[in-house]
């Protein structure tokens, strides 16, 4: 065989074990959920270097040697083990999903919100709402029911929504307070978290949270709790109705992981009741995960993954943005985008716009 052929051979080849790893992947990742669950994952990374047979891993995470087997045979496929004689060690993408913060976020997310919503994708996709959703309760969108999710369910929304702004709060904080605002209107403020760090961060700034009313109920508890309730105000309404208005006379307008909620006509809808809020020296900051704006290919898939989130289970027509199509919902709306920063924590950017 020349080398050409040899190349194209295992270039083929190659795309064969991609496509089957995809044919699999559904019980592949159950295989790998149950694996660190159960500890086999640990007890691979903690046991001797040469590596553990089928009879200590069993012994070690109490699970039949049968189960054990086929878990580590599916973990051979998903190339979280490799095997050696009769011994199993871990590789490096093992370690990862067993140890990684943002692997275990994901896991969770996926498992526990997204599994047996996603059977539902073509019937999503063919009535553009969110037929995945009744799998978790009955609401038009998941925002109504957040604070009603079913356990694990709601732990593992709330983990993964908070996992991806939490760390980057604090990145961006002095670029939001720069202009010394007086008072900032946080639109979708969910449980108050960038409300907290801003009143806890300048103590002569006060925060409107715009919000459904029971995401309100939540975040008001926690800014009581945290005794900044004097600079705080709260104006409960949907975005999307059509006689919606937010509260004027705010310095800076923030929006955090929120357009993402909407469609492209939605999100134009809301810059434009943003935009009759806005005085001429208002600052319009939204931050969000822009897909083609990351540091790597690994992100980006995190990103277009989580797109189908949104159409099984949130609302059915939203996504994970890419640049060019926020910046042209941010023009429809009347605004001028006026500056940028990307590659902030994990993955967000922000767009600064104004009149």
């Amino acid at each position: 065989m020349t080398n050409d052929a040899s190349k194209a051979g295992s270039s083929i080849l190659a795309a064969m074990h991609t496509a089957q790893t995809i044919a699999w992947g559904p019980i592949l990742f159950q295989a790998a959920r149950v694996m660190r669950d159960r500890g086999l994952l640990a007890a691979l990374r903690k046991g001797a270097p040469q590596g553990m047979t089928i009879e200590e891993v069993a012994e070690v995470t109490h699970t039949s040697q049968y189960g054990v087997t086929v878990l580590l045979e599916a973990g051979l496929a998903a190339r979280l083990v490799e095997k050696e004689g009769d011994r199993y060690r871990g590789t490096r993408a093992g370690f990862l999903l067993e140890r990684d913060e943002m692997a275990r976020v994901n896991m969770n997310f996926v498992h526990d919100v997204c599994y047996r919503a996603a059977a539902h994708l073509d019937t999503a996709i063919e009535q553009g709402r969110a037929t995945g959703l009744p799998e978790l309760g009955n609401w038009p969108t998941v925002y109504e029911g957040l604070q009603d999710l079913p356990e694990p369910a709601k732990t593992s929304w709330f983990a993964f929504d908070h996992f991806y702004s939490d760390d980057s709060f604090p990145l961006i904080l002095e670029r939001v307070l720069r202009s010394a605002p007086a008072r900032i209107m946080d639109v979708g403020g969910n449980t108050g978290k960038f409300a907290l760090q801003v009143l806890a961060r300048d103590p002569q700034v006060a925060v409107t949270v715009v919000d459904l009313p029971v995401q309100i109920a939540k975040c008001k508890a926690n800014v009581e709790k945290a005794g900044w309730a004097k600079r705080a105000a709260y104006h409960p309404c949907s975005v999307l109705s059509l006689d919606t208005e937010f509260p004027a006379d705010h310095d800076v307008i923030w929006m955090s992981q929120f357009l993402c909620c909407f469609s492209e006509p939605e999100v134009v809808h809301i810059l434009s009741t943003a935009k009759r809020a806005m005085k001429p020296t208002t600052r319009l900051m939204i931050m969000d995960n822009l897909w083609d704006c990351q540091k790597n290919e690994v992100a980006s898939l995190c990103l277009q993954a989580t797109s189908l989130y949104f159409t099984t289970v949130a609302n059915g027509n939203s996504r994970m943005y890419d640049r060019a199509t926020l910046a042209r919902c941010i023009e429809r709306a009347g605004l001028r985008l006026v500056d940028e920063v990307h590659e902030i924590g994990w993955g967000h950017s922000i767009l600064e716009c104004a009149r």
